[in-house]
């Protein structure tokens, strides 16, 4: 307005932090010395070794930093705008540590928490949320990055459950991964979903190495000969390849978010 002067702040254009509640400033601030403490000290090492040591993923669930928006199970059940800023504080450090929470809260305990079973939901969710047990989200392919409808993978009906076969690839936290969320088509080239735990016979998640980015984000491939899954391990609410397409959707968010972390920092 006339007569009025408005001084341009750099540090926040958009004038964010007048809009945060107290409860949202609490999370910012935990996290923002999380990572300046504790994460900035590892990260050079970590980034130059292509390294992710996964006890850190306990002190993330300590936190709360694990599975995000999710109400009950253990999980935080932060507000989105909070989640959203801790997810721009650790990628302020490297991505490799927004990637671990971002992949185990919105896509493995996110498919899990949407489309499981209640069993499976009291099985599975708290030991994620404390870091116990890592979780990875296989969807991608090496032929069918950006096309999942053209998924190769397979789950053939056998007695009690599964045998599935495939490849994914590009698969965050697979290396380490206790649960693995698998996106595959059954033998009506129908979608479905299927939590893998690391003790089935015939899964490997080999490590990709030499990455120029993301390097000390753990990345792997889920190799998947013959593996038998339960019934049970089923993901019963799945009706399509919608819901593998919705767990996306709630990642980005947090990749937003974290990609103003990263600029931010640079800047």
């Amino acid at each position: 307005m006339t007569g009025d002067k408005h001084i341009f702040t750099w540090e926040d254009p958009f004038l964010l932090d007048n809009q945060l509640t107290e409860e949202e400033r609490i999370v910012r601030d935990m996290a923002r010395r999380f990572g300046e403490e504790r994460l900035m000290p590892l990260i050079l090492e970590w980034n130059r070794n292509e390294e992710f040591d996964r006890d850190i993923m306990r002190e993330f669930g300590e936190l709360g930093f694990l599975g995000g928006v999710l109400d009950g199970y253990g999980c935080p059940g932060l507000g989105h705008v909070a989640y959203g800023l801790l997810c721009r504080e650790l990628e302020r450090v490297d991505t490799a540590f927004r990637s671990a929470v971002g992949v185990q809260s919105g896509l493995a305990m996110g498919a899990i928490h949407s489309y499981g079973s209640e069993e499976q939901k009291q099985k599975f969710l708290p030991k994620m949320a404390s870091g116990e047990h890592i979780g990875c989200f296989g969807l991608t392919e090496p032929d069918h990055g950006s096309d999942p409808s053209g998924m190769k993978s397979r789950a053939r009906k056998d007695g009690n459950g599964y045998r599935l076969n495939g490849n994914k690839t590009w698969i965050t936290n697979a290396p380490i991964a206790d649960i693995l969320v698998i996106w595959v088509k059954d033998e009506d080239e129908k979608f479905g979903g299927f939590i893998l735990e690391r003790s089935m016979e015939g899964l490997r998640t080999p490590k990709i190495q030499g990455k120029f980015g993301a390097r000390a984000s753990s990345t792997g491939q889920v190799v998947m000969e013959n593996v038998f899954v339960p019934e049970k391990n089923r993901l019963v609410q799945v009706k399509g390849l919608g819901a593998a397409l919705s767990c996306l959707g709630r990642a980005r968010f947090g990749i937003s978010w974290g990609a103003m972390g990263a600029a931010e920092y640079c800047w």
